[in-house]
């Protein structure tokens, strides 16, 4: 059996070594560890491997806190010592830069983390049926498979939204649509926590009974999904309180539907938005767009400091809500929201919105280079970009640098999702 000496992480957390030439990805193992591994896939240039035995063991190795890793997909780094998490993240956010981007920052800022445990405030938890057992299973899906895990706690989770995965089971097998419930989605807001279920078919007089005692008895919002996102609509109770969260930094709260993008760590996304304006240091008179904003996560943070704010986003739902929350917080004069696929963005597209003196830009994990390369001769002077893909970051980094003549100024990586392998990051950039 194959020995090796495990050097680093890459991007889904496996262990990497090298052997004769070859790189070895190891599931499971850890930098400075000597492992036995098996392969399960051979290619000319690396191997996929399995974890068999660790023979010297790394001291940021922990024992797992949940008793499903491993087979859960959800998590794959608990066997790492968060603080080593993080340093890890940090790691694998500069060899992406400099590997994909051949870019380094100035200055590597100090990684933002939170909180490793209850983080998740949003989840979307498959739901299948056991036909043989008539039962029901809810979780993430297994480890590299569609299958759903068999978990009874998530520690992931908040506390009391882990406490109802068992009586979620309960629930839906008992109802008749319980073959056609494929996935339950959870969002937890300040002032309650909503649970919308992705149903097939109409629910019976009988399903909707139970559904009402369940919300009641559990003190949750249900909505009901028939069809795609925007479907979703409240069942149970009518009179509950919207979803919401708060920068109190910035005297601002947010509102937002159950199937709406938002943060899922609240924690680290408030310490995540005081870094991005920090860097961005908006002031007043000045213009500012905030690029893919969303709901308006960082534009009303933006718009409280006084400078006028452009936010631009692709879904007109979000855009309602970011203006909703926006005259909610009395700051409707300092911000205009605007509807713009940014994918197809052109130099005309982009110049018709008007100069700006700087610009924030937090992109899905497709980056943003077709805004970037329509960053034209009035550029803005800085840019701040937060991302969730370390390897579109070194691409779009690499144009800003060569093609737009702007300085690499600051990156440091984010831990917004502990436990996992994602790596968010915030980076600054500013014209020579």
């Amino acid at each position: 059996m194959p020995t090796g000496v495990i050097e680093s992480l890459d991007h889904e957390a496996r262990g990497i070594a090298r052997q004769e030439g070859k790189t070895i990805f190891v599931d499971g193992a850890l930098p400075g560890e000597l492992v036995d591994y098996a392969s399960f896939r051979k290619k000319p240039n690396y191997e996929l491997a399995h974890l068999v035995a660790v023979k010297r063991a790394s001291s940021a190795r922990v024992t797992p806190r949940c008793p499903h890793f491993g087979i859960c997909g959800g998590c794959a780094m608990q066997h790492m010592d968060p603080m080593a998490q993080v340093a890890a993240k940090q790691r694998v956010l500069e060899d992406s830069l400099w590997h994909i981007g051949r870019v380094r920052p100035e200055t590597i800022l100090s990684p933002v983390y939170g909180e490793p445990w209850a983080y998740r405030h949003r989840a979307r938890l498959g739901v299948r049926q056991i036909e043989k057992e008539g039962g029901i299973l809810i979780g993430f899906h297994e480890w590299r498979s569609s299958y759903i895990a068999d978990i009874r706690r998530c520690d992931i989770l908040p506390a009391h939204v882990s406490a109802l995965l068992l009586p979620m089971r309960e629930l839906f097998a008992a109802l008749s649509v319980a073959g056609r419930l494929p996935q339950v989605e959870v969002a937890v807001g300040e002032a309650c926590t909503a649970l919308v279920l992705r149903i097939l078919q109409p629910l019976s007089q009988r399903d909707e009974k139970l559904l009402r005692e369940f919300a009641d008895w559990h003190a949750v919002v249900i909505y009901l999904q028939p069809k795609g996102p925007d479907s979703a609509y409240l069942f149970h109770p009518q009179s509950a309180p919207p979803l919401s969260y708060s920068l109190p930094e910035f005297d601002v709260q947010l509102e937002f539907r159950p199937t709406d993008f938002t943060q899922v760590n609240h924690a680290v996304n408030r310490i995540l938005v005081r870094r991005a304006l920090n860097l961005l240091d908006p002031q007043l008179g000045e213009r500012i767009a905030d690029m893919f904003c969303g709901l308006g996560n960082f534009t009303l943070p933006i718009a409280r400091s006084g400078a006028f704010v452009v936010g631009v986003e692709g879904s007109p739902g979000l855009v309602l809500r970011g203006e909703a929350s926006a005259a909610a917080n009395g700051l409707s004069s300092r911000v205009e929201f605007s509807v713009a696929n940014l994918f197809n963005c052109t130099e005309a597209s982009l110049a018709a919105l008007g100069r700006f003196d700087k610009m924030l830009i937090d992109p899905p994990r497709e980056g943003a280079m077709e805004l970037i390369k329509a960053l034209g001769s009035d550029a803005p002077r800085r840019i701040v970009y937060v991302s969730c893909n370390p390897s579109t970051l070194a691409r779009d980094a690499a144009i800003l640098v060569a093609a737009k003549g702007y300085r690499f100024l600051a990156a440091g990586a984010v831990n917004m999702f502990p436990h996992t392998a994602h790596v968010e990051s915030v980076a600054l950039f500013e014209r020579q």
